[in-house]
């Protein structure tokens, strides 16, 4: 018995190892290394566009290619993971279109168009407000490791923009804080943007990374206006701070 049970656990041990070389060797041979590596790959996916625009760049101190795309009259974006050419940001965006401004769809149906496009994903936010002079709603979704930035046109419904990106969850405390990694915690940051907007409401705040720093996202609304601040973790500084109209 003490034999067949040495026996299986050699058996596994083995076995694992053989799939994480096999994973290695599978994520070694899908790198990207060159541009012309990371345009071909963006090409595979939206056959016949023409590529716009490759940048090699760094995103939370990994090596990452960023690769915009025009196709008829959507202009794409598509960022690949170097070490094993994962796709970890996808969006487009409808280029020239313009609708006259109506009477809006409601909110409760802009949400069912955007969950009919992304299946069983969880509504985070959902405000209406104006961009090149147009209302549309803006909407935001988690599913997964994913989050997904969906706009429409406020009057018609039609999808005007598409984002995903892959994004990983920091760990916190009860308190809203992270763990002992000596960031200021979300309490604070939300303090932080109610003085930046006295009288606000937040509507949500994350944990997120941006460009290898880590921060808070902070987004609040009063009666005339959305906010969305971003926040150093570790320091507490504001630095970006955006206002748009809310209708």
């Amino acid at each position: 018995m003490k034999n067949t049970t040495k026996n299986k656990v050699l058996l596994a041990t083995v076995c694992s190892i053989f799939a994480a070389t096999a994973f290695s060797q599978s994520a070694y041979a899908n790198r990207i290394t060159n541009i012309n590596q990371a345009k071909n790959k963006a090409l595979k996916e939206v056959k016949n566009a023409t590529v716009l625009d490759v940048d090699k760049d760094r995103d939370d101190g990994v090596i990452v290619y960023d690769v915009d795309l025009l196709k008829g009259k959507k202009k794409y974006n598509i960022v690949y993971r170097a070490s094993d050419g994962k796709k970890i940001e996808y969006g487009w965006e409808l280029q020239n279109y313009y609708a006259r401004n109506g009477k809006s769809i409601s909110k409760s149906h802009c949400q069912k168009l955007a969950l009919k496009e992304v299946n069983n994903a969880t509504v985070t936010s959902i405000v209406n407000k104006t961009d090149d002079g147009m209302q549309v709603y803006k909407v935001k979704l988690k599913k997964g490791d994913k989050k997904y930035t969906l706009e429409y046109h406020a009057s018609t419904g039609k999808l005007l923009e598409y984002e995903w990106k892959i994004v990983t969850q920091a760990v916190t405390g009860n308190n809203g804080n992270t763990g002992n990694n000596g960031y200021i915690g979300e309490s604070k940051a939300k303090n932080i943007a109610l003085d930046r907007v006295p009288g606000a409401r937040v509507i949500k705040i994350e944990f997120d990374t941006d460009d290898g720093r880590e921060v808070y996202e902070v987004e609040l609304a009063d009666s005339s206006f959305e906010y969305d601040i971003k926040i150093d973790a570790a320091t507490g500084q504001i630095i970006e701070f955006d206002q748009d109209d809310l209708d």
